[in-house]
């Protein structure tokens, strides 16, 4: 497979930032404002989240941003509508993450043609059994040129973590220690040998840590262990504070990126 997500890890060895948000948040129209000014702060690579009412992975503040995203009216259709134009704009990979449930109502095939048509290059449903999207969906995915993320944790045993990487094509995406999205007790990224066992295993494909990613420190510590980090639910405190939208942004990203 040939994509967005491919070329940057080759370009980009290390150090990745992926940022994480909730589409239609804070604002239903501001999903593609977010995109290109993550982008233009030099951000790696985003994953937009497609709000569902029964978020059970995700901490406090990404359920509450879902909540407020459904209740202001985004929907898989109005998502992909905005969208429809997005690479025009920008060429930075994106990726889809959600629930099963929205996916499978709007149907599995449907929304991989549109996701392709549109140039989204990855899906992550935490909730996709393995075994199901080999069995029924891994040949649509394919067809649409989309990678399957999947995720691993640090109970995943090894002969899981070699069959994922064997069933996917753009990363392999690594939840810390921590049990659901913004986490912050203790140290976020703390797992080292957990790190360390995944990165002896020589994956075929690239890894990024993700769940309590939230300041300089964590990313930092994290980009030392894998490929680079994802960061969410600090993300989206950052859209909630009051001020310019862009600004938040900005002084987000740059926090993350250089020294104070």
């Amino acid at each position: 497979m040939d994509n967005r997500i491919k070329h940057l890890f080759e370009q980009k060895p290390q150090g990745l930032l992926s940022v994480y948000f909730t589409a239609g948040y804070p604002n239903l129209e501001d999903t593609v404002p977010i995109i290109l000014e993550l982008e233009k702060n030099g951000v790696d690579l985003i994953e937009i989240g497609m709000p569902f009412s029964d978020p059970l992975a995700d901490g406090p503040t990404i359920q509450q941003s879902s909540e407020i995203a459904l209740r202001n009216g985004m929907t898989i259709p109005k998502l992909f509508e905005q969208l429809k134009d997005i690479r025009k704009y920008t060429q930075i990979p994106l990726v889809l993450m959600g629930y099963l449930n929205p996916v499978m109502q709007y149907g599995v095939e449907r929304f991989c043609q549109k996701a392709n048509e549109i140039g989204i290059d990855g899906i992550i449903l935490p909730d996709l059994p393995l075994s199901d999207y080999v069995r029924e969906y891994k040949s649509i995915f394919e067809a649409n040129n989309l990678s399957k993320i999947f995720l691993i944790t640090p109970q995943t045993p090894e002969q899981r973590i070699r069959e994922i990487d064997s069933h996917t094509n753009g990363f392999v995406y690594m939840v810390s220690s921590a049990s659901v999205t913004g986490s912050t007790n203790g140290k976020a990224v703390a797992d080292t040998a957990y790190f360390q066992r995944v990165a002896g295993m020589q994956l075929r494909n690239p890894a990024i840590i993700g769940f309590g990613i939230h300041d300089r420190g964590t990313f930092t510590e994290a980009c030392n262990h894998a490929r680079g980090a994802i960061i969410g639910s600090a993300f989206i405190k950052a859209l909630a504070r009051e001020g310019n939208l862009q600004q938040n942004i900005q002084t987000f990203i740059h926090s993350i990126k250089n020294e104070a």
